[in-house]
């Protein structure tokens, strides 16, 4: 990339965040090689990224949306109340009306699937540092589409907790009980907790049923 690029008059600083390492690795490589671009920390949970932002105050922080302690969305809203001025492009391989819906909401300024080209992530940071917003190619298809359109009403999905939103999209993926409490540091008698209640707040009464459900409201592809 080219150190003059227009608009850029000093290095951008970014925070990268994601629970797998060797996402954090080739990110940081990625953007090694944009003259204009700067690493300064890392974050493999979403309280580590608001801690981390916190001291470092990053210009852009790469937010993945399924975190450890605490989800990707609402990392993203407690860093822009501590950082009201940071830059929050997400970085994730769902791109559900849903997910992007609520990421957009919490505050992300840009949203990149993770299928999508290094390039792509390159032109997101850039583009959220001068002030504009981003949406990968797939994103913008969404919203074409009216997945995002309000007017259609409240989803039946506002009726979930945050937490609840997060066990029921790790379990409509295929993750067992015991994958759900490991990755977001839950026993597993309250992962089946959260998933009765959201079976009880969305009058379903198998898993058959819930994923049925998922696949209706654009939370996973049917």
């Amino acid at each position: 990339m080219d150190s003059e690029l227009p608009g850029v008059s000093r290095t951008v600083r970014v925070l990268l965040v994601d629970d797998h390492c060797i996402v954090l690795d080739g990110l940081t490589l990625l953007l090694g090689r944009q003259r204009y671009m700067e690493v300064v920390g890392t974050a493999t949970t979403g309280k580590e990224a608001v801690d981390v932002a916190a001291r470092l105050k990053p210009d852009v922080v790469v937010m993945d949306l399924m975190l450890p302690e605490l989800s990707g969305v609402d990392a993203t809203e407690r860093i822009l109340s501590i950082l009201p001025q940071a830059h929050i492009v997400v970085l994730s391989v769902s791109h559900t009306s849903e997910h992007v819906f609520r990421a957009l909401r919490a505050g992300a300024h840009g949203y990149v699937v993770k299928e999508a080209a290094g390039v792509e992530l390159v032109r997101a940071i850039t583009a959220v540092f001068l002030g504009e917003r981003y949406l990968s190619p797939l994103i913008t298809k969404l919203l074409i589409r009216g997945l995002l359109d309000q007017s259609s009403g409240p989803s039946p999905l506002e009726r979930l907790s945050g937490r609840e939103r997060e066990v029921l999209h790790l379990t409509v993926a295929g993750s067992t009980s015991a994958e759900i409490a490991e990755h977001l540091s839950l026993s597993r008698r309250t992962v089946d907790t959260y998933r009765s209640r959201v079976m009880e707040k969305l009058g379903v009464q198998d898993l058959t049923t819930l994923i049925r459900f998922a696949i209706e409201h654009a939370m996973v592809p049917a």
